[in-house]
């Protein structure tokens, strides 16, 4: 399949679990990456459906199989899965045996918080504790740090706080619910999930946004990206006590969320991306305006930003805090951000290309450092290149309609979509029953790909690093949860 594609449920390969398993171990060997494994009920059984990535060709395998009660856990040979086998543990009660850290991550069957930690024992060890309650306006998820002195030889993270059952919502759908499910699903990444569930809707019901629709979703995305990632920066900055670049991207990062509302009402972008195309365009004098904006705003984040690299203190604390290897990165199949800043060219408009990145292509923004240094500097990157792409949209906007009709679902249909949000890559993959309604839907945030990074980034690191490492991947505890 490629990004945005529907195939028809006879037609994906089942095979046994050891050959499904054997399949994603040696695609991932040889480069690909599992970007979605999930569990469809079928009576007392599980129907497994493994999604591997192939980036050199841009297309995704799909395949399943059927598993009862247990089966060879992957994730010793593919560190890949094991956050999804986790997961297929916790919700469908299905057992990988052999599985080298199997407890909950929502807490679906027990209560939040209550599991067995990992300990470590020895003179002048120590744990600290940390959440799930923290200070400021801030979700909840629970530290458990194995510390020497300063320095942390294993952190935990625990997290569920904020599970909702979204997934399980969204069966029998779509309704009128369903996109206000997605645009809230993690909040700082309306446009993103919202553009996956578009996209994937178009494609069950064989219809595709017009461009001009698919031009301002692309500036609605970018926009997201350049208000986060400017909102990132002030928060690291922040960390290490630079008031400067913390004080004006606190702000900047309000004008860029103010230039989304200009286009539809609302500063995180509800609203505005619908099945079938957007719900608002753009008039001439909108257009202007969102041009002046851009402008303005752009000039001052360089000069806040530009602050950080020119400041040495600023500097020493970023450099080498944090640090994640290319070789561990691809090993648990870190995304977005966190990726690129390990030198990986891991980016969905390129490498899975959908909507109007068909047509126009951004650079992906790379740093092979690893470390606090390279997570802020990609953004940077990012930022500039997303202005720039902005500003490409509005001086050539397409004319014509924003909207066309989408309804009536293909049936025994799955179809997917892949986003890359301002984290990393979004991806949503429906089931369709015999009516075309929702029989299952998996949403894979890039969060879930990346909390085994921040704990990783964490290894024999100094504990006063944390607030440092966290914000530089600023990774969503509701995402997650879902």
């Amino acid at each position: 399949m490629r990004n945005g594609e529907a195939v028809a449920l006879r037609t994906i390969p089942s095979v046994d679990i050891a050959e499904f398993r054997r399949e994603i171990i040696e695609r991932v060997g040889a480069g690909a990456r599992l970007v979605a494994l999930f569990g469809h009920p079928q009576g007392a059984k599980i129907q497994l459906f493994a999604v591997v990535a192939d980036p050199l060709m841009g297309t995704f395998s799909v395949f399943s199989t059927i598993a009862h009660t247990s089966y060879q856990a992957i994730t010793p040979a593919c560190p890949q899965a094991h956050w999804f086998e986790r997961e297929l543990w916790e919700h469908h009660g299905l057992l990988p045996e052999g599985h080298p850290w199997l407890k909950p991550i929502r807490f679906e069957r027990a209560p939040v918080g209550v599991t067995e930690y990992f300990c470590v024992s020895g003179d002048e060890v120590h744990e600290v504790a940390v959440g799930p309650v923290h200070a400021g306006i801030i979700e909840p998820g629970h530290f458990r740090f194995q510390c020497h002195g300063e320095q942390v030889l294993h952190l935990e993270i625990a997290l569920g706080y904020q599970h909702r059952g979204v997934e399980g919502a969204l069966v029998g759908g779509p309704n009128k619910r369903t996109i206000h499910y997605m645009e809230t699903l993690a909040g700082d990444t309306s446009v993103g999930h919202a553009t996956a569930y578009c996209q994937l809707v178009e494609t069950l019901a064989g219809v595709e946004a017009p461009l001009r629709a698919q031009m301002l979703r692309g500036i609605a995305l970018e926009l997201e990206r350049l208000a986060n990632h400017t909102g990132d920066l002030g928060a690291l900055a922040n960390d290490v006590g630079y008031l400067p670049t913390a004080s004006y991207c606190g702000r900047l990062r309000g004008e860029f969320l103010n230039m989304t509302a200009l286009i539809c009402g609302s500063r995180f972008g509800r609203g505005l991306v619908r099945p079938g195309g957007v719900g608002f365009d753009l008039s001439p004098a909108q257009i202007a305006e969102l041009e002046r904006q851009l402008e303005r705003t752009l000039r001052d984040v360089t000069g806040a930003v530009n602050l950080l690299w020119e400041t040495a203190s600023v500097q020493a604390r970023f450099e080498g805090t944090g640090v994640i290897s290319p070789e561990i990165c691809e090993a648990v199949g870190l995304v977005g951000v966190a990726a690129r800043a390990c030198g990986l060219e891991r980016d969905g408009r390129t490498e899975f290309p959908c909507g109007i990145f068909r047509f126009f292509h951004i650079p992906v923004s790379t740093y092979p450092t690893g470390d606090v240094f390279a997570r802020a500097y990609v953004r940077w990157l990012e930022i500039q290149r997303s202005a720039a792409f902005i500003q490409e949209q509005l001086a050539v906007l397409a004319d014509g309609p924003v909207q066309t009709r989408c309804e009536g679902l293909a049936p025994q249909t799955l179809a997917l979509a892949l986003v890359e949000g301002w984290r990393g890559e979004i991806c949503h993959v429906a089931l369709t029953d015999e009516q075309g309604r929702f029989s299952a839907y998996k949403i894979v945030d890039p969060s879930f790909h990346n909390w085994i990074g921040l704990a990783l980034a964490m290894r024999n690191g100094q504990i006063s690093d944390f607030p440092l490492c966290n914000k530089s991947f600023n990774l969503s505890y509701c995402g997650h949860d879902l």
